[in-house]
């Protein structure tokens, strides 16, 4: 782990140390993850190729060259599959994100995390800072430099609650970066690039949602990585693999619900749902070899709980399945997850139906036994009783219950076994020999089962053994991200306080106001925290006479930022200079759009016109200046280029009277005059 100091707190205060992660991680874990970003570049270039032989093909009317491009597009299109199945050979490779004793338990699927090209903030940023909050931008390198760290240290995040609070504190701290450098009506040229993790097709936008949901998304797929990596031998093992699949839902969900408009396909609402199923199955599939763990009691009701909630589990996973056929999810999900996916349907089919051969091949009736509870247990399995036979009668007729139960192993084997050709039929799933060696292992034992109570005469049994009905005492639900349990420091926290300083609001580059007191007396007063504000102040006072007006903010004083100051603090501050003290102070200005901008628009019914709507004066600068001259309209307009709106009217004067600071009208009182029209 790297450890990087943060910026000094405003007050002076050091806020400590925050843990930044392992910039490169030398795991097999990462080295999967260093292949993935080689075939994104690769899949980058040959997209690349594919566009430009595209272009040209459209381009040109020449037979030959149209030939000798048809070949390019070709080979560019077989090497694009080539690419992308390495790339599913990666999101396949469940082996290495396992624990290193899961050798008797079906290895489980874990999300990779998406990949992302290096992003430059120094020259956006530092333009915007002198632009916007006219500070110099080379004075906040250490931030910029931090920000560029943090970032890529996310990369590769340690597998554990420490890797999962690096991507949360940085998840957080682009929210205080949205807040500072990125206005809601302009582009700050800054373009984030992250690759599909399935296909691998880049997406590119200046846009920093994109941002944020790629590193929610990368949230969810290490709580993945951490659910697979936990021992399933021990119960307190299962116990955070299910919190963390849950846990992994949850933020998919968070993902699904607050970012609508997501370009990449992985973070589409229809993706994230499947996904969503398919790690809340998991979670209950967890939750089911925890049941199992400490043994099964061979006993009547609890074989039959047990039947129940594998069946229950091979449904959830059968749901997965069919999520995961539907288009366009099945052209985009790895083909061998889907494959994965019904494998496990059907293993966990063929033990529901194993523990119910169990229950009733070795079932003995005592005397001591609950029959009516035995019996409502039996009936409960089906839906509906084989034709012919009854609960009552099976629990009490030895040969029609072995028959059933053979019936209920052959049905166990016949899954096993599809269980095994499928998984045989996927390349990826036939080389992960776990995979292969459980379903053997079960497969043999039901075998063994059958021929123990294999008679010469059983192809005259006819009798076929029913589903089992699925059920359970787990609530498949999500846990629901706790994204602001990680309290971060904004990096940028010298710029002021976000409440005031912030992208949003446009500042006045700061002025320099000499402070002097008469009669003991400044002539203003201070209210407020971080930053404080100006108020009441005497217009004849030395300090409106340097410039300062009411409503501004001040922001040093002596040259010592006090953005962060309280009132008490400041005017401690200028009281220790004794009141003849240099500060400097900004001014919070209108976001509006220049008089330039006119636009057109219908006025009173009539014909499409300019109207022209004023903005009255200042009230300060009226209260020390002289009425003037009523200006002409071009130099009204250039005087108040900065406040001028879309549409504005021409100041109208009552003849005989002289101008005041009441010359200019508001527009609603001056709809019904001739001279609102332009």
């Amino acid at each position: 782990m790297t450890d990087t100091i943060l910026p000094m707190d405003p007050k002076g205060k050091d806020q400590g140390y925050f843990r930044k992660g392992k910039a490169i991680a030398q795991t097999g874990r990462s080295k999967l993850q260093n292949q993935r970003a080689g075939l994104n570049n690769q899949i980058l270039k040959a997209m690349r190729m594919r566009a430009g032989a595209e272009n040209l093909l459209r381009a040109t009317t020449n037979n030959r060259v149209r030939e000798q491009v048809l070949l390019e597009l070709s080979f560019v299109n077989s090497n694009l599959q080539l690419l992308k199945e390495e790339l599913e050979g990666l999101n396949i490779s469940v082996e290495v994100y396992q624990h290193n004793e899961q050798n008797s338990n079906i290895p489980l699927i874990p999300l990779g995390l998406k990949e992302t090209k290096d992003v430059d903030f120094t020259t956006a940023f530092k333009d915007f800072i002198l632009e916007h909050y006219s500070e110099d931008g080379s004075d906040y390198e250490n931030e910029l430099a931090d920000l560029m760290d943090l970032r890529q240290a996310c990369r590769t995040p340690t597998r554990d609650d420490a890797g999962v609070d690096l991507l949360v504190g940085y998840f957080q701290q682009l929210g205080f970066i949205e807040n500072r450098f990125f206005p809601p009506s302009r582009n700050m040229g800054v373009i984030f690039t992250w690759y599909d993790s399935f296909t691998g097709v880049p997406v590119s936008q200046p846009n920093i949602s994109l941002e944020k949901a790629s590193i929610v998304f990368n949230i969810a797929a290490l709580y993945t990585q951490i659910g697979t990596r936990c021992n399933r031998q021990t119960k307190d093992g299962l116990e955070n693999a299910i919190s963390a699949f849950k846990r992994a839902a949850g933020v998919l969900s968070y993902l699904k619900e607050t970012f609508t408009h997501t370009p990449s396909y992985d973070l589409s609402p229809a993706m994230l749902g499947a996904l969503i199923k398919m790690l809340l199955a998991e979670a209950h599939e967890c939750y089911f070899e925890k049941m199992i763990l400490s043994g099964i009691q061979n006993e009547f009701c609890t074989l039959a709980k047990v039947a129940h909630e594998s069946a229950k589990v091979s449904q959830v996973h059968s749901q997965v399945f069919n999520a995961m056929s539907q288009a366009p999810i099945k052209e985009n999900v790895p083909y061998s997850w889907s494959v994965m996916v019904q494998v496990k349907a059907e293993h966990y089919k063929a033990l529901a139906q194993y523990f119910v051969s169990i229950m009733l091949i070795d079932h003995q009736l005592n005397l001591t036994d609950d029959e009516d509870k035995q019996e409502k247990c039996l009936s409960q399995l089906y839906d509906s009783m084989p034709e012919g036979l009854t609960a009552q009668t099976i629990l009490k007729d030895r040969l029609q219950r072995t028959q059933l139960g053979k019936a209920h192993l052959a049905k166990a084997i016949a899954s096993h076994e599809e269980a095994i050709r499928l998984s045989n039929l996927c390349s990826k799933l036939r080389n992960i020999d776990v995979l292969q060696e459980v379903l053997c292992a079960f497969n043999k034992r039901s075998q063994l089962k059958f021929s123990q109570h294999q008679r010469t005469d059983d192809f005259l049994n006819l009798l076929t053994a029913p589903d089992i009905v699925g059920k359970t005492e787990y609530k498949a639900e999500s846990i629901p991200p706790q994204l602001s349990r990680v309290k971060v420091v904004d990096i940028f926290q010298r710029l002021g306080p976000l409440s005031a300083f912030s992208a949003k609001q446009r500042w006045s580059a700061p002025r320099k106001i000499h402070l002097t007191t008469e009669d003991g007396d400044l002539g203003f007063v201070l209210r407020g925290d971080c930053p404080v504000q100006v108020t009441a102040i005497d217009p004849l006072c030395p300090a409106a006479r340097e410039g300062l007006k009411e409503g501004d903010y001040i922001v040093s004083v002596d040259g010592e930022d006090c953005k962060w100051r309280s009132v008490n603090e400041v005017m401690g501050m200028i009281n220790a200079a004794n009141a003849d003290v240099d500060v400097q102070a900004v001014s919070l200005q209108e976001s509006t759009s220049s008089i330039h901008n006119k636009s057109a628009t219908y006025y009173a019914g009539m014909q499409k016109t300019y109207s022209m709507i004023c903005l009255s004066m200042d009230d300060d600068k009226a209260k020390t200046q002289k009425a003037t001259k009523k200006p002409s309209f071009l130099s009204w307009g250039f005087k108040n280029r900065q406040k001028a709106a879309s549409t504005l009217c021409l100041p109208t004067a009552t003849a005989g009277k002289t101008p005041t600071n009441q010359l200019f009208l508001s527009p609603y009182n001056t709809l019904g005059s001739e001279s609102a029209m332009y």
